[in-house]
């Protein structure tokens, strides 16, 4: 299955984004509306992600991402892997928050 890819700087303005990276990765720095779901908890929380819209998913360069959106695509949902993850994101200069009160970065 092949699934579609999106450049960080593409991303739609209004665009349900969720960031797969662990909560040390998501604690560093994110895109300040993502919604955090480690990929190692999304098959228990699948229920929180939105069946009725495209769902851009994230992670730190695009493989964990790539996995979830995949898996998301199999379950019947509409979902876009971005490319290059966080890691593009940071490089495209695009908004970042961090949850320590510091500069954001991408870790």
């Amino acid at each position: 299955m092949t699934v579609p890819e999106i450049e960080a700087t593409a991303l739609p303005g209004d665009a349900y984004l969720l960031d797969v990276r662990e909560q040390d990765e998501w604690v560093a720095g994110h895109a300040p509306d993502a919604v955090h779901i480690p990929m190692t908890q999304i098959q228990q929380r699948v229920d929180e992600v939105p069946g009725d819209r495209t769902v851009y998913v994230v992670c730190r360069v695009g493989g964990r991402s790539l996995q979830v959106a995949a898996w998301l695509n199999q379950l019947g949902r509409d979902a876009v892997n971005v490319g290059g993850g966080m890691q593009s994101w940071e490089a495209a200069r695009r908004p970042m928050v961090s949850e320590t009160g510091q500069q954001p970065f991408v870790a």
